[in-house]
Order: structure tokens, then sequence, then C-alpha cells
């Protein structure tokens, strides 16, 4: 169900909030491994997000000309503009929001967990997750081609998970901790390092 989703969801903004509190002004800046996006460039997409209903993500989508790119860039730009502790205070008061951009609500466990990895492997903090939440966002991903591009990235490949019981695909192997292969399914090939198998070098080439 997709309600289900949202404990987890308030889980991962409370812990984020709370990592990022009293962050020096210089690690908001800091490169992530999301392309041209710092940290406080992908908190305020993370916060974009959590504002987002499905009326207001149609009407900022087509005045973005329908470019998802353009779209999120906007809501990045208005979430930053007041400086990081402003940020975070928007982040603090959506906290509890249960609303989302209209698609499929596995979406959005990835993109806390994912997104939540860019943020922390960039200015070193570590946060151990939900395993069973983290597999479901890897299922997804593994299945879905939309934006992510997940599905051909893994396709003819097995994803093995080391930590939890989940076998996907078949093909080359790609083995190592589910949290690793969300982040490579995802596309970010810093998380290729975690992982062995016959098929890392399939994924890393795409």
């Amino acid at each position: 169900m997709a309600a289900d989703i949202w404990p987890t969801i308030h889980a991962e903004r409370d812990a984020l909030i709370a990592d990022l509190d009293g962050l020096k002004p210089e690690q908001w800046d800091t490169a992530t491994m999301c392309g041209h996006w710092d940290v406080h460039q992908v908190f305020g997409h993370l916060v974009s997000l959590a504002k987002m209903s499905p009326p207001k993500f149609i009407a900022q989508f087509a005045g973005s000309g329908f470019n998802f790119e353009k779209y999120a860039e906007k809501g990045i730009a208005q979430e930053t503009a007041g400086g990081p502790a402003a940020t975070l205070a928007s982040l603090k008061a959506a906290r509890d929001r249960k609303s989302a951009p209209p698609g499929p609500k596995k979406t959005w466990l990835g993109e806390h967990f994912v997104h939540g990895e860019d943020i922390r492997r960039a200015i070193g903090i570590k946060r151990d997750y939900p395993l069973d939440q983290v597999e479901r966002a890897l299922v997804f991903y593994a299945s879905s081609e939309p934006i992510i591009h997940g599905k051909s990235r893994v396709a003819g490949l097995t994803l093995k998970a080391t930590d939890v019981d989940v076998t996907i695909g078949t093909g080359p192997l790609v083995e190592g901790p589910v949290l690793s292969l969300l982040i490579a399914a995802s596309g970010r090939k810093a998380a290729l390092d975690e992982l062995s198998g016959d098929g890392v070098e399939t994924l890393r080439a795409r």
C-alpha cells in the first residue's frame, strides 16, 4: 500500500534534519555525486518534493515546458534562495506532509535513500537505513524506466544483496550491500567499488 511509505519517509526527513542542523557553511557548498548539485541543492530538492502535490506538480511541470530538469532546478532555486537555515526550517515545517507528485509512491522511498546518501557521502556522515525499505526501493528501481532509467541500467544482470535476502534479474552477477546496489541502479558510479561480480564492469559502462 502506498500509505505505508510515509512513516519511513518521515523518519528519513527527521534523520536528515538532525544530521544537517549545525552544518558549517562550506559543507553546504560541498559537491555531491548527484550531477552538478551541491549539498544545499540536493537538500533543497528534497524540500521541494516534500511540499509537492499532484496539482502543483502539473502546474510547475507545464510551466517548465514539460522539461523535468528545468522543473527540478526551479524548485531547488526557490527552496535554497533564503540560505541553508531557511531550507532546514522549511523541511521541519513540511516534515509531516504526505503528498507527492503523481506517480508510483515507491519512487519517493528511493528519492530519500539515494539523495540522503548523495548528501551524507559528500560530508562524511554515515546512516543505518532500514534495509527492508531500501530493498523495496531497489526492486522498484530495477523495474522502472522513467527519469531514473533503472530498468535499462540493470537489464541482463543479476543483482544480489549481501545484507538482505533479495536477488533480482538474470545474467552476470553484481553483488554487495543493498544500499550500494540501489545507488548503482540510480546511476551513481561512486557505489560501484562497493560491489563485486562479473557484471560490475557492465554496470560501470552504463
